[in-house]
């Protein structure tokens, strides 16, 4: 009997089940999880759909012209109203892989770092794709979020719009001057007529205006500006014979 006992008392004790948790806890969990889950659904579709209907109608207005304290002079100009060679001088400008690329330009992000590194002047290398989803979409200036949300958009407007469109965006949405928006309303301001008579010359003075407009002027322009406009201008025929446009037409 004292054996039995004994054998009895080396046997592992069974553990006791947990409690279960709070109906209370559980539930305060899964919301906290779903709340975020909730805002970045809500995100995708908003912006999502936000592209789709500006694949077909003019964006009102962006947060740059919202924050201008200068006012807003705007007129929407479709592209094909626009002199071909404003567009050209924008690639020749801006982006000459422009129809190549799918929304980024490794060689001349690459390229622009190079350049940056060595202490010269700064220089970017957004596509236009990434301008026009910039401009439309977001705030100006830099940071880690901003670019996040560029990427983002720059990605819808490329599967959803394409180049042709993305092309008659940006050249109705960059800021030309100062409280001008726009090649339509920059090329009146300017030149006293609209973007549908635009020269050669007067294309690529417009196109030098773009990366700084508030600080450039596309009339009688000196130094540097006018420098770059004519190096555009000498541009825009290589465009066109290269066949960097194609994608316009």
């Amino acid at each position: 009997m004292t054996t039995a006992r004994r054998g009895a008392s080396l046997r592992p004790m069974k553990k006791a089940k947990a409690a279960p948790k709070p109906a209370s806890t559980q539930k305060r969990r899964s919301r906290w999880i779903s709340i975020p889950l909730k805002v970045a659904i809500g995100f995708v579709g908003l912006s999502v759909g936000t592209v789709v209907i500006y694949r077909f109608v003019p964006p009102p207005v962006t947060i740059t012209m919202l924050l201008d304290p200068n006012g807003i002079t705007k007129e929407w100009k479709r592209l094909d109203a626009i002199d071909p060679d404003m567009p050209r001088a924008a690639i020749a400008a801006e982006d000459s892989h422009f129809c190549s690329h799918h929304g980024f330009d490794a060689v001349a992000i690459a390229q622009a770092m190079r350049h940056n590194a060595s202490g010269g002047r700064i220089r970017g290398g957004s596509t236009i794709s990434q301008q026009t989803a910039k401009n439309v979409f977001l705030w100006q200036g830099g940071g880690f979020v901003r670019k996040g949300f560029e990427a983002w958009f720059t990605v819808l407007i490329e599967a959803i719009w394409g180049k042709r469109r993305i092309m008659e965006v940006y050249l109705n949405v960059a800021e030309t001057g100062i409280g001008t928006y726009g090649v339509q309303a920059g090329s009146i301001r300017y030149f006293g007529h609209g973007a549908g008579k635009l020269s050669r010359a007067e294309a690529a003075r417009l196109a030098a205006v773009l990366p700084l407009p508030k600080k450039r002027e596309a009339i009688d322009p000196h130094g540097f500006t006018r420098r770059y406009g004519n190096s555009i201008s000498a541009r825009i025929p290589v465009v066109q014979r290269d066949g960097l446009d194609d994608c316009l037409n």
